[in-house]
């Protein structure tokens, strides 16, 4: 028996079969974005595999968001998605909807990226030229401590998920940065950049 390896066309058509919000969408490809820079930076073989849970991380957010993770699970193993997909996502919701500890690289990166992304869009939204393209880690930190900023960001799960990294938090805010600048325009934070 053949194990199911969904690609990355699937994953994006699941993601829009459930979510219809333009922000939902953009943050799924925001998070791939940023999942395939990390796979580059540790040399992981199967970006595509990283690329895939970035997108779907958050599938059922919007339809469900009281059962959130829990029932990205369900569609996944209807669909025969394989389980170590279905784990690495349900533990991106680890201490706040689910039980499920980040283990591997990637489910560690996705823990942390996720919340960090949102803090970068609405830091990017807020610049003068309305654009990730020319943004430095430092006007992050900026906002970092600013809790009324972006105040739906978690900023203790990023420090947790760079810890448990071995990243330093500025590296990962850099590197953050530079995966969701290679995907500006369709995240919409090109800004008036040209």
């Amino acid at each position: 028996m053949s194990k199911y390896i969904p690609t990355r066309e699937e994953a994006f058509q699941l993601l829009k079969e459930y979510n219809k919000s333009e922000s939902l969408i953009k943050h799924a490809l925001a998070v791939e974005a940023v999942m395939v820079h990390f796979a580059e930076l540790f040399g992981e073989e199967d970006k595509e595999k990283w690329a895939v849970i970035g997108l779907v991380h958050d599938l059922d957010y919007e339809m469900y968001p009281e059962d959130h993770c829990i029932k990205t699970q369900e569609i996944l193993r209807e669909r025969n998605w394989p389980e170590e997909y279905i784990r690495t996502i349900v533990s991106h919701g680890w201490g706040i909807c689910t039980d499920v500890e980040p283990v591997e690289t990637i489910d560690k990166v996705l823990y942390t990226v996720d919340e960090l992304t949102g803090l970068i869009a609405a830091t990017a939204l807020v610049r003068p030229s309305k654009s990730i393209l020319d943004m430095k880690p430092k006007s992050v930190k900026k906002k970092w401590n600013q809790t009324s900023f972006a105040a739906g960001v978690d900023r203790s799960i990023i420090e947790k998920g760079a810890e448990m990294l071995g990243m330093d938090l500025n590296t990962v805010i850099a590197e953050t940065i530079k995966g969701m600048q290679k995907v500006a325009e369709e995240i919409g934070l090109k800004g008036n950049i040209d």
